[in-house]
């Protein structure tokens, strides 16, 4: 079993087709999987982008990947509809 708020494989299967592939050169992009189950457990918990656990890493990358990831993409729009009362806040200003 999974921890609280993060994708279950199956979600993770629906999701991870959305995702772009990886980019040669450059800095290594993060593992997919860990930052967007961060954007989920923020999302669903309702909290600050600086209380996203460490364990997802940093705060602010996962931040940056949620701003990065369009609003059309459908990926996004079902990590957000998944929470339905915290969209609002999501897609918001990082709350510092």
């Amino acid at each position: 079993m999974g921890r609280r708020y993060e994708l279950s494989d199956v979600e993770w299967e629906a999701l991870s087709r959305y995702l772009p592939s990886a980019v040669t050169g450059g800095r290594p992009r993060a593992d997919d999987r860990r930052v967007l189950n961060g954007i989920v457990w923020k999302i669903r918990a309702g909290a600050a982008w600086r209380d996203v656990p460490a364990r997802y890493g940093s705060w602010q990358s996962i931040y940056t990947r949620f701003r990065r990831w369009p609003s059309t993409t459908p990926g996004r729009r079902i990590v957000v509809r998944s929470a339905p009362n915290a969209a609002a806040a999501a897609a918001s200003q990082p709350d510092f």
